[in-house]
């Protein structure tokens, strides 16, 4: 005689990577949301380095600088951008209505969306650092440190996001208005955080409004990782300030927390 496994005896590990199982081949077999997550990307840094090839600093050329805010605004898309688009349309079809009357528990459906982001979130840099290296030359972090920074930036920018995106999802009030409310915000953070231009070379108050939030300090670590030292001397701040990155990522995931657990909404308004 067999037994049949039901939340309540499933371990907390066992459920998680359950959901996270799901949330992956869902998400495979979108093939827009592939393409979009996954290629848009490496499309870009195909396209900005056909046509800039100058150096913006000595030693530094402008497809070097791009591509770690690349790396940024990937993280930042299969979090932020996916899961304020996607769980729109989950709460709209009733899918969150559904899994809120089942035995799972609710935070099994959150960690699902945590795993699958990482899991997307390290393939997507994994492919963008070989077509960079392949193609234009990137020079991966050659010291530990380096490498560790390159860990934390990324592990607080993805958290950061996640928990962001998660809040932001309850802004879309219905699945089509999902991508209307969220991919605005996403292009324009891209424009005014260093990822498209340089930095500094944007209007000081456009600075000042990027430095908000996290996606700035997200490009501004990640420089530190693949620039010269010597770069650092042309950072607003006359340095990395790597600092003040971990602070600033640190206290985006207090807010994201804190914003999904007071905003977060299971159903949709006409569903009460």
């Amino acid at each position: 005689m067999t037994t049949v496994d039901t939340p309540l005896r499933v371990g907390p590990v066992r459920l998680a990577l359950r959901q996270g199982g799901l949330e992956l081949r869902q998400f495979l077999r979108s093939r827009e949301s592939v393409v979009f997550t996954m290629g848009f990307p490496v499309i870009m840094i195909l396209i900005f380095a056909a046509i800039f090839n100058d150096e913006i600093a000595p030693g530094v050329s402008y497809t070097q600088y791009f591509i770690t805010g690349m790396i940024a605004t990937g993280l930042m898309t299969v979090s932020f951008q996916n899961l304020g688009i996607w769980i729109p349309i989950e709460r709209d079809r009733g899918v969150l209505k559904r899994l809120r009357g089942t035995p799972m528990p609710k935070w099994v459906y959150f960690a699902g969306k945590v795993i699958m982001v990482v899991v997307i979130g390290i393939a997507e840099t994994a492919l963008l650092l070989a077509v960079s290296v392949a193609l234009f030359d990137l020079h991966l972090p050659a010291t530990l440190g380096k490498w560790l920074t390159f860990g934390w930036v990324s592990v607080l920018g993805i958290a950061a996001c996640t928990l962001c995106g998660i809040a932001f999802s309850s802004l879309a009030r219905t699945a089509r208005s999902g991508s209307a409310v969220v991919t605005p915000v996403a292009l324009v953070l891209q424009f005014i955080s260093g990822v498209f231009f340089v930095f500094t070379s944007l209007p000081g108050w456009m600075q000042q409004v990027a430095a908000i939030f996290p996606l700035k300090w997200m490009c501004q670590g990640l420089r530190s990782v693949f620039l010269p030292e010597s770069f650092g001397t042309q950072e607003p701040g006359g340095s990395f300030e790597l600092g003040r990155v971990a602070l600033v990522l640190v206290a985006w995931c207090v807010i994201g927390l804190v914003l999904c657990l007071t905003t977060f909404r299971w159903t949709t308004k006409r569903d009460g």
